[in-house]
């Protein structure tokens, strides 16, 4: 296999199959297409294209969410999950607009001064909103990468130096097709090269991959996962606690966030209820809104 061939049917196939998403479009500034990768981490398009919807619509551009109150922010988030992610893009705006004037700066480099921007997230809108080369490594483009060039089923639990280097070593050396080459990897995993189920007869380099002509080997990393579920963790209380704060209409006694917590865990436990609830006020996410209530932040 070559990897031209690699990259120019992958291309060819977006250009071809693309979702239609808001944060394509031509119209979408760079702070779009950063609001866009932020609300995507470990989230699904499906959750989060009526809500980048919405918030671009309330704030659209850094300025006018640097100046929102950030109790607004959050219930603007909703159910997206990790809401610290709002946050971080809130205290983003705040630097653009103190450091510059307002506008998102290129360069991988200087995004990743911005709070809540690491190296994904840098190397995607340097890509995807100013159209320059960046090795873009999320978990689909791993699994494209790791199921053509290395026979892998599924990419190892942490970014390893061997996927860098050989993503670096497929990405175009033209800005443009380095750019429409991420996109296009990307949206490969997405919709074909899924992690299960993997659609190899619409897959238009199935012909191309080692994954495939090995027979498809198992996961080698199987061992390696950690698959945590939902009920009863911290993060289904601290969930809990965030949809309480954010739907009521002042300060929420909690004695009421208490009995919440101690429902869906199934028995009292007052010092993880205590640890849950300092964890969001620590985090920002919450405050001591007058005696016996939490409220969300200003």
């Amino acid at each position: 296999m070559t990897l031209a061939s690699l990259v120019a049917r992958t291309s060819a196939w977006f250009d071809l199959h693309a979702r239609d998403l808001p944060w394509r479009e031509p119209a979408c500034t760079p702070w779009g297409v950063l609001v866009s990768e932020v609300m995507l981490q470990q989230t699904p398009v499906v959750r989060v294209e009526p809500r980048w919807r919405d918030w671009m619509t309330r704030w659209p551009t850094p300025a006018a969410l640097a100046d929102a109150p950030t109790s607004e922010v959050l219930r603007a988030w909703g159910g997206l999950g990790y809401p610290r992610r709002a946050l971080r893009l809130q205290e983003c705006a705040r630097v653009l607009v103190a450091q510059h004037a307002g506008e998102l700066p290129q360069g991988e480099a200087v995004l990743r001064t911005l709070p809540g921007v690491g190296a994904y997230t840098a190397a995607a809108v340097t890509a995807f909103a100013h159209g320059r080369r960046a090795v873009v490594l999320d978990t689909n483009v791993r699994r494209v990468l790791g199921r053509t060039l290395r026979a892998e089923a599924l990419p190892a639990p942490h970014l390893t130096v061997v996927e860098t280097r050989a993503a670096d070593a497929v990405a175009p050396a033209d800005d443009g097709a380095a750019a429409r080459w991420a996109a296009a990897s990307m949206e490969l995993g997405a919709l074909v090269c899924t992690a299960r189920n993997p659609r190899c007869d619409a897959c238009p380099v199935a012909d191309l991959c080692a994954w495939r002509a090995a027979g498809y080997p198992a996961d080698a990393h199987a061992a390696r996962r950690r698959v945590q579920g939902w009920s009863g963790t911290d993060r289904q209380l601290r969930g809990a606690t965030m949809r309480l704060l954010r739907e009521a209409h002042g300060p929420v006694p909690r004695d009421t966030v208490e009995a919440r917590l101690t429902a869906l865990i199934g028995d009292s436990d007052p010092v993880r209820v205590d640890a849950v609830l300092a964890g969001l006020v620590t985090d920002g996410l919450a405050v001591a809104a007058g005696p016996g209530h939490l409220g969300l932040p200003a």
